[in-house]
């Protein structure tokens, strides 16, 4: 690996490199912070996807894509004089130390959980008036549900014991149950709402990632779909002109090799 030395070097060339795109790219002079989010947003899904993946080189080139956009907005800034990388180094640099008075200070903890309490109690004690303040509203759905979750466990508020949690899904699903056979769409809605927040909160105790393990399937029936499609088009056949009976031979052989 690398020596520090040689890391200092190559993100000093990152920034030289940088400054000169800034100065002579007609399309790096134009951007902005707000023109560079959609596309900043779009790195991080690929850069999801590839440590899905495994894949390790194209984790690499991923957090590539990703370091230029930080230190492409640090450039942006610092040409108002708002602040630069040093600045963005710094303060997270200060944070961290900040919030993590066991390493830094005098702190003592006994296990991961009590590093999460402390790092929410911490974070009040620095002025939000929230623990939920943190959640990004912009996030997709499962995420933000599953930070919610782990930021309110973090103060406290929270169940004991996974049993618990599961016993809590199948109160939710006999509900939504309820609201099916009286065909209230809002209620039903509302319901099954509440069916996967309960199953998200269920993963967490559990330790999945919901997100990460909805992904994988994703993955899983896309192939095994992609498969069906492929070999009933070898035997000349159309899906649409196919019953499920015979789509499922295809697609038992699928979960052969997919699993």
């Amino acid at each position: 690996m690398n020596t520090r030395s040689q890391q200092l070097k190559a993100f000093n060339r990152l920034l030289d490199i940088m400054d000169e795109l800034r100065e002579k790219c007609p399309w790096d002079q134009k951007q902005t912070l707000e023109s560079l989010r959609h596309l900043t947003i779009e790195e991080t899904y690929e850069l999801g996807d590839a440590i899905l993946d495994n894949d390790l080189p194209e984790i690499k080139k991923e957090l590539g894509d990703l370091l230029l956009h930080i230190v492409f907005y640090a450039k942006i800034a610092s040409e108002t004089n708002a602040f630069d990388i040093a600045d963005v180094a710094t303060s997270i640099s200060e944070k961290l130390i900040y919030r993590h008075p066991h390493i830094y200070g005098n702190t003592t903890v006994k296990d991961e959980e009590e590093v999460k309490r402390n790092w929410e109690q911490l974070k009040l004690k620095e002025g939000k008036k929230s623990v939920l303040e943190g959640v990004p509203k912009s996030l997709p759905a499962m995420v933000k549900a599953n930070r919610i979750q782990d930021k309110v466990a973090g103060v406290g508020f929270d169940w004991e014991k996974p049993e618990q949690v599961w016993k809590k899904v199948q109160e939710e699903l006999a509900e939504l149950n309820v609201e099916i056979k009286n065909n209230n769409k809002d209620a039903i809605e509302a319901e099954f709402g509440d069916v996967l927040f309960s199953m998200i909160n269920y993963a967490r105790f559990i330790g999945v990632n919901p997100e990460n393990a909805l992904e994988r399937t994703n993955k899983k029936f896309s192939k095994r779909f992609q498969y069906l499609e492929n070999e009933a088009a070898k035997d000349g056949k159309k899906l649409a002109n196919m019953s499920l009976a015979e789509m499922d031979i295809y697609w038992n052989k699928a979960k052969t090799f997919f699993k």
